[in-house]
């Protein structure tokens, strides 16, 4: 095993364990963004004439399989690998020769790297924007199911005004719609080229076409000029993560409402038998733990955006090795993400409503009382209110 950077020197085995991380097993999605990158990379250095067309096509097909290999579990990244980029390079080298040789021609692991996260990262934000629309189309089927049902509203945790079911979805509704915005905002800072921009200073005296990448790879821009590229690592990955946490907090948030509407005390709803566990000791006892647990997942989501952005903050420009640490907060916080929305949806669709059991106090119309003395007997509001609240004071 050789990887990309040695020299021939030894390595203390504590030091590779250290330094490698958990890049080995974290770099397994990475896989195929890698062979991505890679390929077009050789296009390109073919297009370039500064490798053969029989070196690109045989770079092309082994990484090709390589993929297919890696998704049929034929093969995996070990700690000797290090990371995706020497277990893809090795092993192609290994399979068609000196042509797998010269893939490297021109870049560096760090942007190479960065070009694997920011089309996985692509991806992934598309991803979870589908996964987000799942969960508003089980929020619409809830409203259609019962949105007729009156439900009070609340504020301070008293009964304050009337609503309904579909007022309450509505409003769920609008929080995740506004988070696929969100989610599409942060694709502006994932959308950027970063192949070719080597170590962070470019490839003096090698003529790449940068642009001919972007286009390959389908990215909006390429980044410019090269020393942009380090820079603005952490950006993306960071963004992200916060239109993450900010949708958790509405997972969240929806979630707390259940647990409310749930207790016996309210019992507002039934939640399918399916989605609620038991306890070893009281019989009796059907938990919420997946509402629970969703309203805990904005708090891994929030450490893992505070943790990527400690991380970045104050480093030097250039590449720093401290950015390795980025893979894990953010590969947390997509992967929290995605089981979260997913599993809220699955809840939705065996919530519902017990009208019966609701039964709004009167006072939820005071306000209502308070505008018809205003629209119907002329009087100014502040003096309808009073007149109002006069009659509800305890």
């Amino acid at each position: 095993m050789s990887r990309l950077w040695e020299k021939g020197l030894p390595l203390d085995e504590r030091v590779l364990r250290y330094t490698a991380g958990e890049d080995h097993v974290l770099d397994a999605r990475l896989v195929p963004y890698d062979v991505l990158g890679s390929t077009a990379h050789a296009e390109m250095l073919a297009a370039q004439g500064l490798i053969e067309d029989a070196d690109f096509a045989a770079i092309r097909d082994g990484l090709e399989k390589l993929g297919a290999a890696h998704a049929d579990g034929e093969w995996s990244i070990s700690l000797e690998d290090e990371d995706v980029h020497t277990a893809l390079e090795t092993r192609l080298t290994a399979a068609i020769g000196d042509a797998g040789a010269r893939l490297h021609l021109g870049r560096s692991r760090n942007d190479q790297v960065l070009t694997a996260l920011r089309l996985y990262l692509l991806d992934a934000a598309d991803d979870l924007a589908g996964r987000v629309a799942g969960l508003r189309e089980s929020l619409a089927a809830l409203a259609a199911r019962q949105g007729d049902v009156t439900l009070p509203g609340y504020t301070h945790m008293q009964q304050a005004m009337p609503s309904s079911v579909a007022l309450w979805c509505g409003g769920f509704d609008e929080a995740f719609a506004d988070a696929v915005d969100g989610l599409g905002a942060a694709r502006r800072r994932m959308d950027r080229n970063p192949l070719g921009s080597a170590a962070g200073y470019g490839t003096p005296g090698l003529p790449l076409d940068r642009d001919r990448t972007t286009q390959s790879l389908g990215f909006g821009l390429t980044q410019q000029p090269v020393t942009a590229a380090q820079l603005s690592r952490g950006k993306a990955e960071s963004g992200l993560l916060f239109e993450i946490t900010l949708l958790l907090q509405d997972v969240g948030r929806l979630a707390s409402d259940l647990l409310l509407f749930y207790t016996k005390e309210f019992a507002f709803v039934t939640l399918s038998a399916e989605t609620t566990t038991g306890s070893s000791i009281m019989p009796q006892k059907r938990n919420p733990d997946v509402l629970e647990l969703l309203r805990a997942s904005s708090a891994t989501a929030q450490a893992c955006l505070d943790e990527a952005l400690m991380i970045t903050a104050k480093l030097p420009s250039g590449y720093q090795r401290d950015l390795q640490r980025l893979k894990s907060p953010l590969f947390r916080g997509i992967d929290v993400a995605i089981d979260s929305v997913d599993i809220m949806a699955f809840v939705l669709d065996g919530v519902a409503f017990v009208p019966a059991n609701i039964e709004p106090d009167a006072s939820i119309h005071a306000t209502e009382e308070a505008y018809r003395l205003v629209t119907e007997e002329g009087l100014p509001f502040r003096d309808a209110y009073r007149k109002v609240g006069a009659k509800y004071a305890k």
